[in-house]
């Protein structure tokens, strides 16, 4: 950590598609007291090249981009920069990589939910995203069960979302749904920070 910096917080918005989570990141930065940087993993997806790929190839490919995703998150907030971060643990090693990079103590797990049937018309509605995407998700991201504080966009605006998730900063619970999960799923971390940066 560059000259004795605090980590920042990474404040972890996980759901399917669709649900909202990007919606929610763009008005935490306008609610937060301190400034904050969104990443959200669809702009890594977008930085990456535009030519066609073997499929052989295309499951290594988006591997490698999440694990980029991952250190960049971890890179960010070890330099003091508070993030707020969006995030489809649809699969169980991207949980698992977050454990190890991320410092438990400093992450914020938040679930957002929304209802299969408004995923259904908002997927529609978008037309950028596979048919039954979000469907397919719904019961793998929310799996590991824990979390901080969880919204449901069914009903809740982004900006409602947004405040309470705001307010709910300054009084987060010890020990963290991260610590917990760490505790439960990476008993072989015994160190407290980030694990060295190395790709799965």
């Amino acid at each position: 950590m560059p000259g004795g910096v605090r980590n920042g917080l990474i404040i972890f918005l996980n759901g399917t598609s669709s649900s909202g989570k990007s919606s929610i990141a763009r008005e935490l930065l306008e609610v937060m007291e301190e400034p904050g940087f969104h990443l959200p993993v669809d702009a890594f997806h977008a930085m990456r090249t535009r030519r066609k790929v073997d499929p052989d190839e295309l499951p290594g490919i988006l591997r490698r981009t999440w694990a980029g995703f991952h250190r960049a998150v971890a890179g960010m907030a070890a330099a003091g920069n508070h993030v707020v971060v969006d995030h489809v643990l649809s699969e169980e090693w991207r949980l698992l990589d977050c454990l190890e990079l991320f410092t438990a103590k400093d992450v914020v797990l938040l679930g957002v939910r929304c209802s299969p049937e408004e995923l259904h018309r908002r997927e529609q509605a978008r037309g950028d995203r596979p048919k039954g995407l979000a469907a397919r998700q719904l019961e793998l991201v929310h799996a590991h069960g824990r979390y901080d504080m969880e919204c449901d966009t069914t009903t809740m605006s982004p900006r409602d979302c947004a405040r309470r998730i705001s307010a709910f900063l300054s009084r987060r619970p010890t020990p963290t749904a991260f610590e917990q999960l760490r505790a439960e799923l990476r008993p072989d971390l015994t160190a407290p920070g980030p694990a060295a940066i190395a790709l799965p």
